[in-house]
């Protein structure tokens, strides 16, 4: 099945840098054109139905936020 999606195009630096509107995810390449192919892959492996042999091991993940 095939389901399109919106993306927003901007430029960091050298990269440009594709997220996706309506799903938490983004890529980035050299060119757009680059970017939004990433972007496409990332989706895609997104949407994949997880194959693991074990269940995920949850795990704290401490980080500093609001720091100046």
């Amino acid at each position: 099945m095939k389901k399109t999606f919106r993306a927003s195009l901007s430029r960091e630096g050298k990269w440009y840098v594709a997220q996706c509107l309506e799903v938490d995810v983004a890529s980035q390449g050299e060119t757009e054109k680059e970017a939004l192919a990433n972007l496409r892959e990332a989706l895609a492996l997104h949407f994949e139905a997880p194959r693991s042999d074990m269940a995920p091991k949850i795990r704290p993940v401490e980080v500093e936020v609001g720091a100046s």
